[in-house]
């Protein structure tokens, strides 16, 4: 449900899915972090930011009913397409279920983009 206004109830299931990814990844990055082979987990690293950034962006564009909500949205899947794929390349949980919510997010993304 939208928090003040009612404008952005076509976008929510995709905010919604845009800001438990975003929390996935950045807790995901500080687990990977703090992992033994960190040195081998380097692009997944790197992804997993751009992954929250970018998540992080496309709910704000949704929230305020941008122009441009839906390109940000199809950029958005794209990188947490790259992002599951990587994330699912670790054996831990963390990233397991990372992988899992941008998968979620990347499916909200391409419908509110189509």
């Amino acid at each position: 449900m939208p928090i003040a206004t009612n404008a952005t109830a076509e976008f929510q299931a995709c905010i919604d899915a845009c800001n438990a990814c975003m929390q996935a990844c950045e807790e995901c990055y500080t687990a990977c972090l703090n992992e033994p082979d960190v040195e081998a987990r380097r692009r997944c690293i790197q992804i997993l930011r751009d992954c929250a950034d970018i998540c992080s962006m496309a709910s704000q564009y949704m929230s305020r009913s941008s122009e441009f909500a839906k390109a940000i949205c199809n950029i958005c899947a794209t990188i947490c397409d790259a992002c599951a794929t990587e994330c699912a390349k670790m054996k831990d949980d963390h990233c397991q279920k990372c992988a899992d919510e941008c998968r979620k997010c990347a499916d909200e993304c391409r419908k509110m983009a189509g």
